[in-house]
């Protein structure tokens, strides 16, 4: 990446702008249920206190608020990265205004999280106005938030081009990761690719498949190119209108000898809440549904994988969230965790799933961004990327 970095620039006795990426689920009392993207931004925070940054001005979006809404209100992230940091965390009660610029200059304390970006409309709209009003509070900005990178939003592109812009540490890290799977890889390369919809990977297929040696298709998007190959899927989730994407991805396969491997058993049910009626099968039959890959495509995949230098993985193989159809994925994780590979999982429900099966910690690089890792993947540009300053 030929991108500033946090490193490249002097933060001593600065104010330092960082956007990141602290939008955590939360259960219905509002306590956060998963710290790990709050965690991931530490060595950034660890960094600019180390060394010197006079201010440190954190802004994050925290879920999709249609203006100020209660539970929405970042206090618990504010508390919960105070404990993190072992350090008091002021929480500003606005991002913008003379009020909150006179609280941050007057205020002999270091680290300040603004309230929601999302409660001014103005942030998603990338207003120029906004942006501006953003980068007065600070001398240096540094962008930590890759999984809001792929939207033109004010605190994550506008605000850059007002202040010299650098990417932190976990930005870094998942370009570096991203760019290897997706530029670079090493050889035998295989992707497995998963989730609901085939419409949701066609762009990362498109461009992987002049890269990639082997493309394992689990999850439901599987099921609309089993129909595809004339085989029976009961009433498993297909994608009608998709039928030709899928032919046309299994032809351009072909031509470039890219094998694709798809399910050769299924864990099937009535329906998703009568998990009494849950067999496996080689066929799925008339009123039974898809909602797991079988032990022999557990075995297929896995045979598959062993070769492999580099994996990237987007999308679960099953419905993981519910623990009667969430064995294939698990079985598929944990065997990624044994692999002497780059094993590189995209955001969303699959660093769900690596996290729920204990394996994160053991593969490579695990993306905190879905929506912008899926981007990346598909060689779009980053608008939160390509704002940050170049290396000269």
């Amino acid at each position: 990446m030929n991108k500033l970095t946090v490193k490249d620039i002097d933060v001593k006795g600065k104010k330092v702008f960082v956007r990141v990426d602290f939008n955590v689920p939360q259960d219905e009392k509002g306590a956060i249920t998963d710290d790990t993207r709050i965690r991931s931004a530490l060595p950034t925070i660890n960094y600019l206190i180390g060394k010197g940054a006079q201010k440190i001005i954190l802004a994050s979006h925290l879920g999709r608020p249609k203006g100020i809404d209660q539970k929405f209100r970042m206090d618990p992230v504010a508390d919960a990265l105070s404990r993190l940091l072992k350090r008091k965390v002021v929480k500003l009660n606005d991002c913008v205004g003379e009020q909150i610029k006179k609280e941050i200059e007057s205020s002999n304390d270091q680290i300040f999280l603004l309230e929601n970006v999302r409660f001014h409309p103005e942030e998603e709209k990338g207003d120029e106005n906004f942006a501006k009003q953003l980068a007065s509070l600070a001398d240096v900005y540094v962008n930590d938030a890759f999984g809001t990178s792929h939207r033109s939003h004010a605190s994550v592109h506008g605000i850059a081009k007002y202040l010299k812009a650098a990417s932190g540490f976990l930005m870094e890290k998942e370009i570096g990761f991203l760019t290897k799977v997706t530029y670079n890889p090493q050889k035998p390369f295989a992707a497995i690719l998963g989730g609901a919809k085939v419409s949701d990977k066609i762009g990362v297929v498109e461009h992987l498949l002049d890269k990639v040696d082997a493309i394992l298709i689990g999850g439901a998007m599987a099921y609309t190119f089993l129909k595809v190959k004339g085989e029976k899927v009961g009433s498993s989730r297909v994608e009608n209108d998709k039928l030709d994407v899928a032919k046309d991805i299994l032809s351009k396969a072909a031509q470039k000898k890219v094998k694709i491997i798809l399910p050769c058993d299924h864990v099937v049910v009535r329906a998703i809440e009568d998990a009494a009626s849950k067999r496996t099968v080689k066929e799925i039959p008339e009123g039974f549904m898809g909602v797991d890959i079988g032990p022999e495509s557990v075995a297929l995949f896995k045979k598959e994988l062993a070769a492999a230098k580099t994996v990237l993985w987007n999308g679960p193989l099953g419905i993981f969230e519910n623990d009667a159809y969430a064995e294939g994925t698990r079985k598929i994780a944990e065997y990624l965790a044994t692999l002497k590979a780059t094993v590189v999982v995209g955001g969303g429900d699959t660093a769900a799933a690596a996290n729920k099966f204990k394996v994160a910690e053991k593969l490579s690089h695990v993306s905190t961004g879905g929506g912008a890792s899926l981007e990346f993947m598909e060689g779009k540009e980053l608008p939160g990327v390509s704002a940050l300053c170049d290396k000269k």
